[in-house]
């Protein structure tokens, strides 16, 4: 399995939508109700595709189990996150140092341990994710709960990459596509978070939801589509190319990340996140050539 550049081009295709659907969400004035809605919706663009392609195989089944248990976790702390700080500070300390710690447990759980090159590409990403997202380091101390939530996130987003990468490729070993484990997903995990959600709401609050949703609707359809892309480009990577590999790529999303927090959200860039960005391209580089 190799970084093609073929697949390089996707990933990062993946990488704008993701950043994208989490800006969408930033942007909204409800950020847990904006996160189920964008899934739930996602789950009924997904739902024909499904019917369509039909289930993945038995053995994929305890990955998805396990991936939804996963997610419930991983959509609290990013509202959590995203409540408490900006996402040009939240963001990039998600998905930046959620690529070390994949590549640190794909040689235990998934037997594949990145080759020395893929190390210095995965490091370089991660630390230009870190001048990224600390570029106010002063702000970012007074911003603990955000902090928190956006550390634990990372660990989180690791354990369902290394999950769903060993689902998806467990999938394809049983003669089926990856498309098949990513539609089920996606259509399960738009269930479970919302449900979430609603038996979590008075009544009063279940009614204010309804009326949320009527006017969030367009943006959340757009969300839910790029959620899925994205993710969906993801996996199929997984399929293709080391999963440590993969992982630090799609991080690449947090340059695309500061560049909509600081257009669509006015918030700030300055020199140490454009020297993060480069940094980042400099790791990119060193994955695809490792």
């Amino acid at each position: 399995m190799s970084l093609t550049w073929t697949i390089v081009l996707a990933v990062l295709g993946g990488a704008l939508l993701h950043a994208s659907w989490n800006a969408l969400i930033k942007s909204g004035h409800d950020k847990a109700l904006d996160t189920a809605l964008l899934h739930f919706l996602g789950a009924l663009i997904a739902l024909p595709f499904m019917l369509w392609a039909g289930p993945p195989p038995a053995v994929a089944w305890p990955f998805i189990a396990a991936s939804l248990v996963i997610h419930i976790g991983y959509y609290v702390a990013l509202v959590g996150a995203y409540e408490h700080g900006e996402l040009g500070l939240t963001y990039p300390i998600m998905r930046g140092f959620a690529p070390l710690l994949v590549a640190l447990a794909s040689g235990t759980f998934i037997g594949e341990a990145p080759t020395f090159g893929a190390w210095l590409g995965i490091a370089a990403i991660t630390l230009g994710v870190a001048l990224v997202g600390l570029a106010h380091p002063g702000e970012a101390l007074h911003r603990r709960k955000a902090l928190l939530f956006a550390f634990g996130n990372a660990a989180i987003i690791a354990l369902y990459t290394v999950v769903d990468g060993g689902g998806v490729r467990a999938a394809v070993a049983d003669d089926h596509g990856a498309l098949r484990y990513v539609l089920m997903l996606f259509v399960l995990d738009g269930i479970a978070y919302p449900a979430f959600v609603w038996l979590r709401r008075s009544t009063a609050g279940r009614r204010e939801i309804v009326a949320y949703a009527r006017r969030r609707l367009p943006v959340a359809a757009l969300g839910g589509s790029a959620s899925i892309g994205s993710y969906a480009i993801a996996l199929w990577a997984m399929t293709r190319a080391p999963v440590a590999s993969v992982a630090a790529l799609r991080e690449t999303s947090v340059l695309f990340a500061a560049l909509l927090a600081a257009v669509l959200l006015k918030e700030r860039f300055g020199l140490q996140r454009a020297l993060g960005t480069l940094v980042i391209v400099a790791g990119v580089m060193a994955l695809r050539f490792a």
